[in-house]
């Protein structure tokens, strides 16, 4: 048995141990708006249900690593105190891992990941059209843990609406496990979901910063040969590839068998000759 003394290792070290044997982790897709009305949206593992009466949802925020500044869904929530957890399914991974990406801040990050903004009935900022289930929160509390690099916030929700795509829904109008298809966070690059092969990676978001869908050209991104996550995945390049691009179905179900192969360069290939 290998035991290691949490004081004398670095933080990054922490996390590797921490991340790959406390999973799989539900993902919370969480949108808030700051003070302007700047819409922000960010996948969070570090989340889950704590109180059914009241309804309670928990997410934490960590500080970076490398610097210790704070994300942007913190900074917003320190400014309005709501926010909209939303559900991750495997047919919107992609875009949920794209929307990770440390854009500028004012940069919406619904756009970037190609995903659609919905109104929320209660509170200001939007929620995510493509998931299966979103709930309208009030934030009653923010528990700093920490002022270093890795230090978490716990941010408590209290939930005022659930919505839930009935698509998901059985016989008896409850949720159906098989139906909503949901994905966990494992260590690493490493995911699992409620269907079929349970454990696939998803390479992460660039270093630097994916061009994202909106900046895809329009023969590609309105395509209807594409998903999201096959848009999310053509979009997680640093430049867009040269080329002339059309609106060839051909081109376009071979790129997506490629993808379907994670060969993203592959795609590509086929997508710019």
């Amino acid at each position: 048995m290998k035991s290691i003394d949490t004081s004398l290792v670095t933080p990054a070290e922490s996390i590797q141990y921490l991340q790959n044997a406390v999973a799989p982790r539900p993902i919370a897709l969480v949108s808030t708006v700051d003070r302007e009305g700047n819409v922000n949206l960010s996948p969070f593992s570090f989340y889950n249900v704590f109180s059914s009466n009241p309804p309670v949802l928990v997410f934490s925020p960590s500080r970076r690593v490398r610097d210790t500044t704070v994300k942007h869904t913190l900074e917003n929530i320190e400014q309005v105190r709501e926010c909209v957890i939303n559900t991750v399914s495997y047919d919107i991974v992609h875009q949920s891992s794209l929307s990770s990406t440390e854009y500028g801040k004012g940069i919406n990050e619904f756009q970037k990941a190609g995903l659609t903004e919905i109104p929320s009935l209660k509170i200001q900022p939007p929620r995510v059209k493509e998931s299966k289930v979103s709930f309208e929160c009030k934030v009653t509390d923010l528990i700093h843990l920490g002022d270093g690099g890795g230090a978490g916030t716990l941010v408590v929700c209290e939930v005022l609406m659930i919505h839930v795509d009935e698509s998901v829904l059985n016989e008896r109008g409850l949720i159906d496990t098989r139906k909503i298809d949901l994905v966990g966070r494992m260590g690493e690059s490493w995911y699992t979901h409620s269907n079929g092969d349970s454990l696939f990676e998803i390479p992460k978001p660039l270093a630097t910063k994916g061009i994202g869908v909106d900046a895809l050209p329009n023969e590609i991104k309105l395509s209807e040969i594409f998903s999201g996550n096959d848009l999310a995945m053509l979009a997680n390049v640093e430049t867009l590839p040269e080329g002339t691009y059309q609106n060839d179905e051909t081109k376009h179900l071979h790129a997506k068998d490629l993808l379907k192969e994670s060969d993203v360069e592959g795609a590509w290939r086929i997508l710019t000759n």
